[in-house]
C-alpha cells in the first residue's frame, strides 16, 4: 500500500513492525506470517488514509483542470517528463478519488503484487470476492479516466 510520501511510508513501516512485535503472541498460525503481517500493515495504512480522507480532497474536475496534461503524460505511450516521484504523487491523487476499499484492493494487487489468494487471506474474504471487487474497482478507475478522456486530455 502506498501512502504517497516516502517519509510517511518509513514511519508507517516502523509502526507496523512495532505493532506486529507487540502482537506476536496473538499470532495463531492459521495463515502465513507474511499474510498476518500484511493484514497489520493494511489496517495501519487504512487508519492513516482514513485520517487523510477526513481532510478535504480536491474535486476530480479541479484535478483535471490543474493536472490534466501531467495525467495525460503518465497514461500516454511516450516517455513521461515527470520524475517517478511526481508520477507517484499524481497517481495517488487519482487513486484518492476511488472509494477506500477499492483503492486498497487496487494497490495491493497492482502495486504490491499480491496474488488473489494472498488478497483473500489479507482481506479476510474469498478469492471470488477479491476478483469481483477488483473488477468493480477497475471499472471505477476506468470511469474516472473516461472523464479524463472526455475532457480531451487522454
Amino acid at each position: 500500500m502506498t501512502l504517497g510520501d516516502s517519509s510517511l511510508g518509513d514511519d508507517a513501516a516502523q509502526e507496523v513492525f512495532m505493532k506486529a512485535y507487540q502482537a506476536l503472541e496473538k499470532f495463531q498460525g492459521k495463515s502465513s506470517l507474511s499474510t498476518w503481517l500484511y493484514r497489520i500493515a493494511v489496517n495501519h495504512c487504512l487508519d492513516i488514509m482514513r485520517k487523510r480522507t477526513r481532510q478535504k480532497t480536491e474535486s476530480w474536475d479541479a484535478l483535471l483542470e490543474r493536472e490534466g496534461e501531467r495525467i495525460e503524460a503518465i497514461f500516454s505511450k511516450s516517455e513521461p517528463e515527470q520524475s517517478l516521484e511526481e508520477q507517484k504523487e499524481l497517481l495517488n491523487k487519482i487513486l484518492a478519488h476511488l472509494p477506500e476499499k477499492s483503492r486498497q484492493m487496487l494497490i495491493l494487487r497492482e502495486i504490491e503484487g499480491l496474488s488473489y489468494q494472498e488478497l483473500a487471506q489479507a482481506l479476510n474474504c474469498t478469492q471470488d470476492a477479491v476478483k469481483a471487487r477488483l473488477k468493480r474497482t477497475r471499472k471505477e478507475l476506468d470511469t474516472l479516466l473516461g472523464h479524463l478522456r472526455q475532457s480531451g486530455h487522454v
